[in-house]
């Protein structure tokens, strides 16, 4: 997302940076689009917060610890909810025409938190399916590394590698008062163009073609295993699958709503490059930019309900623990009649 535009006419104010550099008339489509931008925002900040804190009660206040996979998805659902709590920021800013009000100490910790989102999410989905690999392709010989510990010792890997990543946003991004179009706006203000083109050539590299990369083998072999093993050999092996299902689920959700928001930013790089040119082709390049960032914003919204549809493991974790709630309530009301009636019968 470090590279998401949302456009004013004839330049580009972005949710991570700013560009003009194209004397191409605008498309109308832009009016629908600042229309919509805010509400859709708003929406997907409210389901997405409700939907990623419901995850994270659901695998804390379970009485049986979590599994390696459930300690990835948990901090996934954390990594959401980062880029949750600054949507309405941004939100409020497209509102008011792109005139940021909020500050540049804020300017730069809401867009680190949406950085820290791509490049954790999409780095969680790698831990995640390479447990799968190893829990279904290589199931005795690495077994030993399937430990809560070293989970959550590459839950912190990943976190702080999401904090290094997104040093060029914190340091970049800045407050800017734009006369031509009298706005004081939150850009990306690179010192050159060389340095714009290493973060976006960065963004490209280490947040999607590497992990995606990984993501597709693991994955690949994955699927070989499922369709190579009995499906009632052993009752563990069943227990992985249901857990794989789910996974498998989660990784098609991501690849759908972010692949085409990266193509998308490939494009860019190639059209600022001058490999690539002409209006109708940066016009068209704005526009579904926008409408793929949206697309990979709605991501943080898909994992919770796929928990819900696919996630039998889940399910059965949201019954267990209202059944508890619900024990829990019967325990203390028979208390409290108990405690009643004695009251009663001391009076009378």
């Amino acid at each position: 997302l470090v590279n998401v535009e949302v456009v004013v006419p004839t330049s580009s104010i972005s949710l991570f940076n700013f560009t003009n550099n194209s004397d191409c008339p605008d498309s109308e489509a832009w009016d629908w689009l600042y229309t919509m931008q805010p509400v859709y925002m708003f929406v997907i900040c409210v389901l997405g917060i409700m939907g990623n804190v419901f995850v994270l009660l659901v695998f804390c206040l379970h009485k049986k610890a979590c599994t390696v996979a459930e300690i990835y998805l948990g901090n996934l659902a954390a990594a959401d909810l980062l880029l949750m709590f600054s949507l309405p920021f941004w939100a409020l800013n497209v509102a008011n025409s792109f005139e940021w009000q909020f500050g540049s100490v804020m300017c730069r910790l809401v867009n680190m938190c949406a950085s820290m989102n791509m490049y954790c999410s999409i780095y969680f989905l790698v831990l995640v399916s390479a447990d799968r690999y190893v829990a279904l392709v290589h199931t005795l010989s690495h077994g030993h590394i399937r430990r809560p510990w070293y989970a959550k010792l590459s839950c912190l890997a990943v976190w702080s590698l999401g904090v290094l990543l997104s040093i060029p946003t914190l340091n970049f991004r800045t407050v800017k008062h734009m006369s031509e179009y009298r706005v004081s706006a939150c850009i990306l203000n690179y010192p050159s163009r060389v340095v714009e083109l290493a973060c976006d050539i960065l963004l490209i590299v280490l947040g999607f073609i590497i992990p995606v990369s990984v993501i597709s083998y693991c994955t690949w072999k994955i699927i070989r295993a499922l369709q190579g093993q009995v499906t009632d050999r052993f009752n563990a092996v069943n227990t992985e699958k249901k857990a794989t299902v789910l996974v498998l689920a989660v990784l098609l959700a991501f690849l759908v709503c972010w692949v085409p928001f990266h193509l998308i930013t490939l494009l860019d790089i190639l059209l600022r490059l001058k490999v690539l040119g002409g209006c109708v082709l940066h016009n068209v390049l704005d526009i579904c930019n926008q409408i793929f960032t949206y697309l990979a914003l709605s991501n943080s919204v898909l994992n919770p309900i796929l928990y819900v549809i696919v996630g039998k493991n889940f399910r059965k974790k949201v019954k267990e623990i209202f059944e508890q709630i619900c024990h829990q309530k019967n325990i203390f009301s028979g208390f409290t009649q108990s405690q009643t009636s004695s009251t009663l019968k001391t009076f009378t």
